[in-house]
């Protein structure tokens, strides 16, 4: 920085328009520097000529000079320290002292170094108190026999009066610097925050979209877990009913009490599906709006196995039952002392099977299937393995999405569990699953 100038924001600065003006930014700014500028300007006139009065110069040669001299204040934002200089180098004319007043508080308000102003302050008091030192002792020394008052009475009031005019405009710069300084980290630390907001708000923001979309492929899983497997089954009933309806019109008749049993029980978890769907919503929409600056309302959990409704694992040997009414050949087997898991676990666990029993439906015409379920020490594991197609049922064509191994798999790794599928050496597929469930 510049010890000859230094930048001082407008002492008048509001709403006016920008001018532009050299170092003036605002119109009010140069208004307020030029009436300063004239009234010292008139001061140091009236001074000047006074001054070259007493000492024999001619006093309009002093009043151009006071005039050009008090014009140094328009100087004073750009270059402070000059004006300084200048207040104090016409000091011992006893002139200029509304520019030394106006040159001081500027000084101290702008951005030079303290050691500047303190130093430029200090000689500009000497100079001052020297000032009033000689003008006291010449008007107090008694014409007469031409002695004086007392020497320490005179300094007493010199330095009173060097104090008097250069401490407060000193002081109220220093002042001014300090609260616009304040008044500048306020304003960067509320920039700051603001910035900080609106990142807390874009990220919440991208948190309820990223929790929108988890809810939706929840529902989208779960859907497909309720709806696939019943309608598989379905499916499969009613081409083996179409298969023995003239041959065998007892069994045919039993098929279909079979089939409306399980359309029944599709519509039945359908209906206990859009149930929990909507009373989420209802509690989604309850609350009311956020607080100034809180997090937004977190989404709740929505879907049978995140709610704690749902099916469990003492239902695995119904729902093999269901696939061997419908001509799978499938046998549970279950390994260790059975426990409750938890309702999400055990939900997990059981949609793991029956979407692995339905991709047998599907895929495997005909195969053999078994599920293997484990109850051990910290976990709960299922196996479910078929062969391949016997070549002789006919296969059933049923539509596939395709998502059914990525739902068993989020499911699983939701609960922190592994999830393995894959074909196996003789040409069926496995389906593995393994669910942390520490003993309660």
């Amino acid at each position: 920085m510049s010890t000859t100038g230094a930048h001082v924001p407008d002492d008048g600065a509001g709403g006016s328009p920008r001018s532009g003006w050299w170092w003036w930014t605002r119109r009010r700014g140069f208004l307020l520097d030029a009436v300063l500028a004239g009234v010292s300007a008139l001061e140091c006139a009236f001074e000047g000529g006074t001054f070259a009065d007493k000492t024999g110069i001619v006093p309009g040669l002093g009043a151009l000079l006071g005039i050009l001299v008090g014009a140094v204040l328009l100087l004073r934002r750009r270059w402070p320290v000059a004006v300084v200089l200048v207040g104090i180098a016409v000091s011992p004319a006893q002139t200029g002292f509304l520019l030394s007043l106006v040159g001081l508080y500027t000084l101290a308000a702008s951005e030079v170094p303290r050691r500047i102003t303190t130093a430029l302050a200090a000689m500009n008091g000497l100079g001052t108190m020297l000032v009033a030192f000689l003008s006291f002792e010449d008007s107090l020394r008694d014409p007469g026999d031409g002695s004086s008052t007392s020497v320490p009475v005179t300094v007493i009031v010199s330095v009173l009066t060097a104090l008097g005019l250069t401490a407060p405009p000193v002081l109220l710069g220093l002042y001014v610097r300090a609260r616009r300084r304040l008044v500048e980290s306020l304003r960067e630390r509320a920039d700051g925050l603001e910035r900080e907001l609106e990142l807390l708000a874009e990220k919440a923001l991208e948190r309820a979209e990223r929790a929108r979309a988890d809810e939706r492929t929840r529902i989208a899983r779960d859907m497909h877990d309720v709806v696939a497997h019943r309608v598989s089954l379905m499916v499969v009933h009613a081409a083996a009913l179409k298969a023995v309806a003239l041959k065998d019109p007892q069994k045919a008749s039993a098929g279909a009490e079979l089939l409306g049993d399980m359309g029944r029980q599709a519509l039945t978890e359908l209906r206990e599906m859009l149930g929990v769907l909507r009373t989420a919503s209802e509690v989604r929409a309850s609350p009311g709006p956020p607080a100034a600056g809180g997090p937004p309302p977190a989404l709740p959990d929505t879907g049978p196995a995140e709610t704690g409704e749902g099916p469990c694992l003492a239902e695995l040997a119904a729902l093999v039952e269901e696939s061997q009414a419908a001509g799978m050949g499938v046998e549970l087997t279950v390994e260790g002392v059975e426990r409750p898991c938890g309702p999400r676990v055990e939900a997990t666990v059981y949609r793991v099977v029956q979407e692995a029993l339905t991709n047998v439906h599907k895929h495997a015409a005909g195969a053999k299937a078994h599920v293997r379920l484990a109850y051990r020490e910290a976990e709960v594991a299922v196996l479910v393995t078929n062969g391949p197609a016997d070549g002789t049922t006919p296969a059933t064509p049923l539509p596939s999405g395709g998502h059914g191994l990525l739902g068993m798999r989020e499911r699983v790794t939701s609960h922190g569990g592994g999830f393995a599928a894959g074909p196996t050496p003789d040409g069926g597929f496995r389906v593995s699953a393994m669910v942390p469930a520490p003993p309660r």
